[in-house]
């Protein structure tokens, strides 16, 4: 399963609002990818809030050129779904 942002919004916190080109949509709490030296300035909030999504890219990524995989945002979004449990051991986020 190939996953592509499509839209984004930044919420409160690390919350950002997310749509997928599957067709569907669903709030993705970013705070634990935070860590590392790339993603270090993005803890601070006013920073997180400059990511956009890359047309190319077809994810998040900010102007420091971090950027995230869809899978992870789309993991983190849906990480709750029973139905996706299957999916989500596959790409590695569970055991």
């Amino acid at each position: 399963m190939f996953l592509h942002v499509t839209n984004a919004k930044p919420l409160d916190g690390y919350r950002v609002k997310v749509w997928f080109d599957d067709g569907r949509d669903g709030i993705a709490d970013l705070a634990e990818a935070l860590d590392g030296p790339m993603f270090g300035s993005l803890k601070d909030p006013a920073v997180f809030r400059k990511f956009l999504v890359d047309e190319e890219l077809q994810t998040i990524v900010w102007p420091n050129g971090a950027d995230l995989a869809p899978e992870y945002i789309y993991y983190q979004a849906f990480r709750g779904d029973p139905e996706l449990q299957i999916t989500f051991r596959k790409w590695g986020y569970i055991a």
